[in-house]
């Protein structure tokens, strides 16, 4: 098989072996809103351009998405569905599958290629797989995020780590047809590497076939659901998530919470990230989960850039040479 392939090259080969999603097998379309009706076409896309250089053997684009958060299910599934479908898509606001069609329509007309990097739906249930399979089928690449794992979200006890994961994996890597721990594709000499890191933390597996993708010898993209923070990027998401009444008043950070924690703490991650500070072939990161559009230098060679929630209707184009 070959190493590289051309976008005819892609399109055609795409359903016998995977790959970032070509924009011409997407489904859906732009949903004739009245919303900004008398402006231009997109401009309720919240969209932020970016390029990077990666070595690229032909130029090329994609958009990138993430946290559409899908809350749908059916009306005999488990009765925690039915109340969180209706408490959730108020969160979300009940345009998630508008938003989604909105960004696949403007992705055929814009760029080459399509990634989500996670919480493509809320919680597990059949309605919210189904959408997955609706707009995407056999034919979608990008990471799982933290939500996919997710049974009942708050309704049930649950402590989450891998052991959480493991009571439904199968279900999740049934649903999505992509290696959920790692999976890999080259576009145009570019490695795209996606990685599962969704409670902060990486495995001692991961990292060794992370190694093997670098043994390749080709620029690597990688992508994944959490970001791995820098101080900036940590300081966005505390701002964010923190609410009103937090004006800036220090460059200091005074706690480190949650993934970020875990990331400073865990010894197989923290050593991962070291690493990947060091390595020359890492280009660019793309994350997504903070529901905010930030970027950060994460080492000599590669930018992260963290996109803004798809509910929300943002996403980016990344163009790459």
């Amino acid at each position: 098989m070959k190493n590289s392939f051309s976008r005819r090259d892609f399109v055609k080969g795409f359903s016998a072996i995977g790959g970032l999603i070509a924009v011409s097998e997407l489904t859906g379309c732009a949903t004739g809103s009245d919303v900004f009706a008398a402006r231009g076409k997109w401009e309720r896309l919240v969209l932020a351009y970016n390029h990077i250089d990666a070595g690229a053997t032909k130029p090329f684009s994609i958009l990138h998405i993430s946290d559409t958060h899908f809350t749908e299910a059916y009306s005999y599934e488990d009765p925690r569905s039915l109340e969180l479908k209706e408490i959730r898509t108020k969160t979300f606001g009940g345009r998630q599958e508008e938003a989604l069609r909105d960004s696949i329509a403007w992705a055929k007309e814009n760029v080459d290629f399509f990634l989500h990097t996670g919480d493509l739906i809320d919680w597990q249930t059949e309605a919210n797989f189904d959408l997955v399979k609706k707009y995407f089928g056999t034919k979608l690449f990008g990471a799982v995020g933290n939500h996919e794992y997710s049974r009942f979200m708050w309704l049930e006890e649950a402590k989450y780590n891998e052991e959480y994961k493991d009571g439904t994996r199968d279900k999740v890597a049934a649903a999505f047809p992509f290696d959920i721990s790692l999976a890999s594709k080259v576009v145009n000499g570019v490695n795209f590497v996606t990685m599962d890191d969704v409670y902060g933390t990486v495995t001692e597996s991961q990292v060794e076939r992370f190694r093997a993708e670098v043994k390749k010898g080709l620029p690597i993209v990688l992508c994944m659901h959490v970001p791995f923070y820098t101080p900036k990027i940590w300081r966005a998401n505390r701002k964010f998530w923190n609410g009103v009444g937090q004006k800036y008043s220090s460059f200091e950070i005074k706690t480190w919470e949650s993934s970020a924690h875990v990331q400073l703490t865990d010894p197989v991650t923290k050593n991962f990230i070291a690493y990947l500070k060091t390595e020359k072939l890492l280009k660019g990161i793309l994350a997504g989960h903070a529901h905010i559009t930030v970027q950060d230098r994460f080492s000599p060679t590669a930018i992260e850039y963290v996109v803004g929630g798809n509910f929300m209707f943002h996403g980016q184009e990344i163009t790459f040479s």
